[in-house]
């Protein structure tokens, strides 16, 4: 059974830190800080450990210098183009915190909040959250709730569900900046990554939707098939180029069962052996490879992230899809819930179920091979990234 425990994040900082570890190896590390994951201690298949995920190393340092790093996003993860939409015909004013444009919610978002947390039955942990009406210009009270689920298999889950009592736009996702080789050690460019997307957004240089959606195919962003990073990266692409490296988001492929997770992602480092799958119910992802990092950050070990030092995976609705009718919409409305799940999964673990981990006092511990999903306990999600009426629930 696995069960998350507590503790203070630092001497009066009113932060806690939630820690869980499955059988396999696995083992993460959340806080009420913004939701984020703080630790993804991961194993290769020779039973080798590395954090995968970003960090720093304590609360101020996020609080004052944070990218971002694993953090729950909301009221709207990306971009909404210069602070401004319309519904219902009333016009709403964000604050706004990005090249002119309105940035994960604002520069007062979900990742700057502290979340209650309540460990549940099941290998979960539920963070809750309640944003007033008008809260960085949204309309509508919105109570959110996101839980992590740690399966036996390592398998880490996030379920969000958001209620409204006036009609407003929702995105939500989680932030985690991901290197597999570990985190602070180089870069990322050769990790191969697969996205299960025929079509991509183009941006223009603020970084907002440009135009409609473009085939990814004979393009830099035909990653169909897995490729090295760097092969796009470094293409001279005038889109990657102009946003140093890929800041896109992908429009996944429909899921075959509605409202259920598919695939969006496959991201591999052949020197470990690593491998992170990432399913979803949402309609796009964010691929970021973490342009920005210069070696001004680090870990708490004192190891620096520079440029692409890391990719970001971002489960989410279609950026500034509150101004553009033709992308699905972000509306959500009294009476409705707001679901999303995604998964996050390391398939090279069952592959490797038979060879035993190196535990803490040296024994070799034998691997387990549980077959990926829900952990016990863990309902799967009736509607995702949509608005499902009360009713129906």
């Amino acid at each position: 059974m696995i069960a998350w425990r507590g503790e203070p994040f630092g001497d009066g900082t009113g932060v806690e830190r939630w820690t869980a570890a499955a059988p396999c190896g696995v083992e993460v590390e959340v806080l009420t800080y913004g939701g984020i994951v703080h630790a993804l201690r991961v194993p290769d298949g020779t039973g080798r450990v590395a954090d995968v995920v970003l960090s720093l190393p304590d609360a101020a340092s996020y609080a004052e210098r944070s990218p971002y790093f694993g953090a729950l996003i909301g009221r709207y993860a990306n971009r909404i183009a210069y602070g401004s939409f319309t519904l219902d015909g009333t016009a709403y004013r964000l604050p706004v915190n990005d090249r002119g444009h309105t940035l994960h919610g604002g520069p007062e978002g979900f990742h700057r909040r502290l979340w209650a947390a309540e460990p549940l039955p099941g290998g979960a942990l539920r963070l809750t959250l309640t944003s007033p009406d008008g809260d960085m210009g949204f309309p509508g009270e919105l109570t959110v709730a996101a839980t992590y689920t740690l399966g036996e298999d390592g398998t880490l889950a996030l379920d969000f569900e958001a209620r409204t009592d006036k009609p407003t736009v929702v995105s939500l996702t989680n932030h985690a900046y991901v290197n597999l080789a570990g985190a602070g050690r180089g870069d990322v460019l050769g990790h191969t990554l697969r996205v299960d997307a025929d079509g991509y957004l183009p941006i223009d240089d603020t970084g907002i939707p440009d135009g409609a959606e473009l085939p990814v195919r004979g393009t830099v962003f035909d990653l169909t098939r897995p490729r090295p990073l760097r092969e796009g990266v470094t293409s001279g692409d005038r889109q990657v180029k102009a946003a140093g490296g890929y800041d896109h988001c992908w429009v996944l492929r429909p899921a075959e069962q509605p409202g259920q997770p598919r695939t969006a992602a496959v991201l591999h480092d052949p020197d470990s052996g690593r491998t992170l799958e990432v399913r979803t119910t949402e309609p796009g992802v964010q691929v970021y490879t973490a342009n920005a990092l210069d070696g001004s950050l680090a870990h708490a070990d004192g190891s620096r992230y520079g440029p692409h030092g890391a990719v970001c995976l971002e489960t989410q609705a279609l950026p500034d899809a509150p101004n553009r009718p033709d992308f699905p919409s972000p509306v959500l409305r009294p009476g409705e819930v707001y679901r999303s799940r995604t998964e996050f999964r390391f398939p090279h673990l069952a592959a490797a179920a038979t060879v035993p981990r190196r535990a803490a006092g040296g024994a070799d511990v034998p691997a387990t091979s549980d077959a990926a999903g829900p952990a016990d306990g863990a309902e799967a999600p009736a509607g995702s990234g949509t608005a499902d009426t009360a009713a129906a629930r």
